[in-house]
């Protein structure tokens, strides 16, 4: 049996990113109920050579938008790193959501042979499954998992369900 380099990618990673806007609205709430800044949240990281809090989301959402364009055979649209606040997080997975759901599965499978050979501009030689399956989810998931990683820390109450969400 074949892979679905659809299944793969869009409902997943579409997924993840509800999760993840999920689990900014507990921030929000964690943040407003200790009266706490949530740009202390956005902006904090793990360790001083680490990117912030809303860097790890800003990237997993541009791979999620990036990963499904290369796949699909366009050129990614690029977003402006403005986001500050949580809600300008949720805005921005909002509308990588709804980019990466205009896809059809029509023109992302059979893209497993698919030569990609640039992201950004960084020079590389995959093909559609190596990017996907060995570069582009385990970026993605890195990035997310560091975002909740960096929530956790700072008390904000998230589990292992928060991050896998509900069935």
């Amino acid at each position: 049996m074949t892979i679905s380099m659809y299944q793969a990618s869009v409902p997943r990673l579409a997924n993840t990113l509800r999760n993840l806007s999920a689990i900014l609205d507990k921030a929000q709430a964690h943040a407003e109920a200790r009266k706490i800044d949530p740009t202390v949240l956005t902006n904090f990281r793990l360790y001083p050579d680490m990117l912030p809090m809303k860097r790890q989301v800003q990237i997993a959402c541009d791979t999620a938008k990036g990963v499904v364009a290369r796949l699909a055979g366009v050129e990614p649209p690029a977003h402006d790193d403005v986001e500050e606040t949580l809600l300008d997080l949720k805005a921005r997975i909002a509308k990588t959501i709804d980019l990466i759901q205009t896809f059809k599965p029509a023109q992302i499978d059979g893209s497993e042979d698919r030569k990609i050979h640039k992201l950004g501009q960084r020079e590389v030689n995959f093909t559609g499954m190596q990017y996907l399956l060995g570069h582009a989810l385990p970026n993605f998931y890195f990035h997310v998992v560091t975002a909740y990683d960096i929530l956790r820390h700072n008390g904000v109450e998230v589990g292992k369900r928060d991050y896998l969400g509900t069935p």
